[in-house]
């Protein structure tokens, strides 16, 4: 499975959802961060949007993929792939994030056009909802975007892949560890709590707590997010 995250808007959680939504659920899956600034520190690993040749070579060689492209590289990149005639069938989906502001909405619109123009289809381009408010539904927040692909048949959209607001992913944001991984934590951190003898080892070890009640409470939405994508 290949699978490239893109949208002409940054800020719309493409980071995110490469780390905590697909890669704990495409078994050895290893993240490719094409960007070229405001490169995260841990993306070691992080590939120029021009330097498109190496990236296909690297795509070809592996099983399980996933591209996370930066906003400042998406042009550079769809331009390379016009290029080189038939490389984005080497991606199985082209994962769209999107945010409830209304200019992320048209941008998210105007990416799905442009891969359909380039000849992806559309049930290939899969649109994630994110940062749905709590109280409110997909539908609502992203009523312009809604309104757009039904008229317009460029992306798949299925409301269930969403993510709500939550302020684990900014808890996370420098954690080597996905979510599933926080969730999967069997600590007994009360126990440590206890234990320890200081206040301030109380206090970090109340942190890990609340972390990790927090990616309890949020880990069924992310499997269902991921359910909804139907990637096979």
């Amino acid at each position: 499975m290949k699978v490239a995250i893109i949208n002409f808007s940054g800020n719309v959680g493409k980071t995110t959802i490469a780390r905590h939504v697909l890669a704990p659920r495409i078994k050895g899956a290893e993240i490719i961060s094409v960007e070229s600034a405001n490169a995260d520190e841990q993306e070691a690993d992080a590939l120029r949007g021009k330097d498109f040749a190496h990236l296909q070579q690297y795509m070809l060689a592996s099983d399980n993929l996933i591209v996370d492209i930066g906003a400042s590289n998406v042009e550079d990149l769809l331009g390379l792939m016009r290029k080189f005639k038939g490389s984005h069938e080497d991606f199985d989906a082209f994962v769209v994030p999107a945010v409830p502001d209304v200019k992320q909405q048209k941008d998210t619109a105007n990416t799905a056009n442009e891969l359909v123009k380039m000849g992806v289809p559309a049930s290939k381009i899969k649109i994630v909802l994110n940062r749905v408010e709590d109280g409110d539904t997909p539908e609502k927040q992203f009523s312009a975007l809604v309104s757009f692909l039904s008229v317009n048949k460029v992306a798949t959209l299925n409301p269930a892949a969403h993510l709500t607001d939550n302020e684990i992913y900014q808890r996370v944001k420098h954690d080597g560890r996905s979510i599933t991984d926080l969730a999967g934590d069997k600590t007994d951190y009360k126990a440590l709590i206890a234990k320890a003898d200081s206040q301030a080892d109380k206090v970090a070890l109340a942190d890990k707590l609340a972390v990790k009640r927090l990616a309890d409470g949020v880990l069924p939405e992310i499997d269902a997010c991921f359910t909804a994508l139907g990637l096979k």
